[in-house]
């Protein structure tokens, strides 16, 4: 919803009703993740996606009559047939949409929740999908962390507790997810399916080294989705003129800002971190503190095969073990013949994408199987 949440949030302002299309499930090579919205307005616009144009057709028409009658439907697009020319995936995955009205009177909540996206403050909507009883489709409550007050029901005591404890789960996890319940919430049982929309704060990826390579790697890092930050010890070099593309722009030494940024809990398994320093003054303090963290995403270092052999002889010298040590992708980046710093910021980001999703950095072309990876 987040990408459609600007024009949802005008037309519900204005007291129009929008037919929303979410993608609540996937299966095999689908190209929208769950999350994934459209929405068709009462004018007839198509705003967003929810697969990449295989199905928007067919779900711009289901928006229609969602509209019209007030009741969600949770459709499945599955392989196209073209023989029959019919509607589906020609990447030959399966997805689950649920289409609902939303108007101030389906969705009175709706304002609060845009306000906790926009000021980055983790919200989660919990939407029954299916149910055997009609009645309880399309209830929401909206989750929020513990000791923060949450809105709306599932429809009952037992089956509010059990989605709001899984919920802040995926919502910690940044995590949109269906899930699946007994009619009145057994955690054991079948019928009922509520889908988790989860909105938590943008992941951060911190690059440390203010260089040329930095800036483009900020640029990808934004372009991504991540609120990124660039370090540097060096005010002449560390401005945000030179890196208009970062979220905030550090001066201070970098191993002692991400300390601070460790203490005060700002790191989770989400934390990017690029070392593009090459300079062992600066990034070995830094990769002694980045390489013992609890829990982070990516740990990359930048420099030449003389330079890496450099970097692990000092850092064994400081005491890390081997484990610790493997945690560092060095040099960084894949290898795609990578000359500029635009595209060594390319090879970042792809080893970056691929370690998430458990990627190979292989060319398709030339392997078989499934373009996504099981589970995807």
């Amino acid at each position: 919803m987040r990408e459609v949440l600007d024009e949802l949030l005008a037309r519900w302002e204005a007291g129009q009703t929008i037919g929303m299309g979410t993608v609540v499930a996937t299966f095999q090579s689908a190209p929208r993740p769950p999350g994934a919205s459209m929405l068709v307005t009462e004018a007839g616009e198509a705003i967003g996606s929810v697969s990449g144009g295989c199905v928007e057709g067919a779900v711009y028409e289901l928006a229609q009559e969602v509209m019209a009658s007030g009741s969600p439907v949770l459709q499945r697009y599955g392989i196209s047939d073209e023989t029959a020319l019919g509607v589906g995936l020609t990447c030959g995955g399966i997805l689950d949409v649920h289409v609902e009205p939303v108007s101030q009177h389906t969705f009175p909540e709706l304002g609060e929740v845009a306000a906790d996206i926009r000021a980055e403050r983790p919200v989660a909507i919990a939407t029954v999908v299916a149910h055997p009883d009609p009645a309880w489709v399309g209830r929401r409550v909206i989750v929020r962390p513990e000791g923060a007050p949450t809105q709306g029901s599932i429809g009952s005591e037992r089956a509010d507790a059990a989605v709001l404890d899984d919920a802040r789960g995926l919502l910690a996890l940044g995590e949109s997810k269906t899930l699946t319940y007994g009619p009145d919430g057994e955690r054991r049982g079948e019928g009922m399916q509520v889908f988790v929309s989860a909105h938590a704060p943008r992941p951060r990826m911190l690059v440390f080294g203010a260089i040329d390579f930095a800036a483009a790697v900020a640029a990808q890092g934004s372009f991504l989705g991540y609120a990124v930050t660039v370090c540097d010890a060096r005010p002449v070099f560390a401005t945000a003129t030179r890196f208009p593309e970062a979220d905030e722009v550090v001066v201070k030494w970098p191993h002692k800002y991400l300390t601070e940024e460790r203490d005060a809990g700002r790191i989770d398994a989400r934390t990017v971190i690029c070392v593009l320093t090459h300079d062992p003054k600066f990034d070995v303090p830094l990769l002694e503190v980045a390489l013992r963290l609890p829990e982070v995403g990516y740990i990359g270092a930048m420099g030449s095969r003389r330079t890496h052999d450099d970097r692990l002889a000092r850092l064994q010298e400081a005491g890390l073990s081997a484990a610790e040590i493997g945690r560092m992708s060095s040099p960084i980046g894949l290898d795609l013949g990578a000359r500029t710093p635009q595209e060594t910021a390319v090879s970042i980001v792809a080893e970056i994408i691929a370690l998430r999703w458990g990627g190979r950095g292989e060319r398709l072309g030339e392997r078989g199987g499934p373009i996504h990876h099981p589970g995807d």
